[in-house]
This record gives C-alpha cells, structure tokens and sequence, in this order.
C-alpha cells in the first residue's frame, strides 16, 4: 500500500513540476476515478479481504481447510486470490472473498490431531460386547493411533443386514488419517 501511495505521489509531483495544471487533473481523475471504482469493485473487495487474511489469520500456509465440501492444503495467500492445492495436486486459485464471506471449515488452526471415523457392520446374532472389545483392541494396536483421546465404540444402529457400529479413532496428524483407517479396516 506504501508503494502504491508512493508512486502515486510521485507521479503528480513530476506532473506539477513539468508544468500541467494538477487541479484539472483532479476533476478528471475523479470522473474516471467513479466509473474505474465500479469496474474494479470486485478487486478491492479482494484485496480488502486478503488484507484480512493475512492480519486475522484465520488460514495459515499449510493449513488444511475444507471448502465447498473438498479438502486442500493452503499453499500461499496473496492479496488477491488464495492458492491452495487439493488431494490429487490441482492447484485451485480461490478469491479472497469466498474464503471470508463462505463457510470454510480449518481442519488444522489450532492442531493437527484429527478422528478417523470407521463404520463397520457385523453379522446379526454376533456377541456385541466382543465386537466392542476387538474393535477398540484393534485401534489401541495401531501405532499411529492416539491413546489419549482414548479410541471410541458406538453400537450406531440395526441396519438392514448388518448390526451396525462406528469405531472412532483420533490420530497425531490429519494427513495420516486416511492411511489409519484404512489399516483399522483390514
């Protein structure tokens, strides 16, 4: 912003000295400045809320946020736009404003911890403290699964051909997540 002022100023100080008349400068550059402000609306507003970004810091480079339903590592935040990176490397370029004005969910502001939840469906009639038992065991095996939170047995429902349960696992780092879960599956 500095930068911009300054050579702002610059500019009409080499304008007045070479002798143009800086007043009628102004009344034009006010008439161009309304129509300018209308066409670069959509700019500012980015910029304003880039200015946000980077002193609020609610995203962070290398935070993974959700938007619009699909995770993407913060790559880098700029004044205009924000790049982040999704699962399959796609850089996305996203303007500013949706990253304010939208629901962005940071899976990674204040930790990197994260729970992997598993449902899992067994046959009707099998013993439910037992499946309980190994499913826990099972999670308390992994070693990429955190002791503390302790892992989570839910008996979720009666489905329609399986006794249905959900086994909540937390692990130290997001981006394991998936490999975990999978592993706890196997």
């Amino acid at each position: 912003v500095v930068g911009y002022a300054g050579t702002v100023v610059a500019a009409l100080l080499a304008l007045s000295y070479a002798g143009f008349d800086i007043t009628s400068l102004a009344i034009v550059a006010g008439a161009l400045s309304v129509g300018i402000g209308f066409g670069l609306q959509t700019i500012v507003n980015n910029f304003v809320c880039g200015l946000l970004l980077l002193l609020a810091r609610p995203i962070r480079g290398g935070d993974t946020i959700e938007l619009g339903g699909q995770l993407a590592k913060i790559a880098k935040i700029g004044l205009r736009a924000t790049t982040v990176r999704t699962a399959d490397q796609a850089d996305v370029i996203v303007p500013n404003t949706e990253l304010i004005t939208n629901r962005v969910t940071n899976w990674t502001l204040t930790d990197r911890q994260a729970q992997s939840i598993i449902p899992v469906g067994v046959a009707y009639g099998s013993d439910i403290a037992i499946v309980m038992q190994t499913l826990k065991e099972c999670a308390l095996a992994h070693p990429g699964v955190l002791k503390s939170p302790e892992p989570q047995v839910v008996f979720h429902s009666f489905g329609d051909s399986a006794l249905a349960f959900e086994l909540g696992a937390w692990v130290a780092d997001l981006d394991t997540r998936g490999q975990v879960a999978s592993d706890l599956r196997q």
